[in-house]
């Protein structure tokens, strides 16, 4: 295995839904722009609750891609 480094970036993805959807969101949304993702890790769960009720679900999620050398 070559050497590598990767970069890691963290994310909060929201949804009405569920955690899960909030996660995936947050995935989704970052490989439209970065390449080689490698690993999420969701890190933290809460939810905003407005008059005694969840009205959505949030998920800190730290993605992890290869970080590309300059030539």
């Amino acid at each position: 295995m070559a050497d590598s480094v990767y970069k890691v970036v963290e994310l909060v993805g929201t949804s009405t839904e569920s955690w899960e959807k909030a996660a995936a969101l947050a995935v989704d949304q970052a490989a439209k722009t970065l390449r080689d993702l490698r690993i999420a890790e969701v890190v933290e769960l809460d939810a905003q609750i407005d008059e005694g009720r969840i009205r959505a679900y949030r998920a800190k999620v730290r993605v992890s891609f290869k970080y590309e050398k300059e030539d």
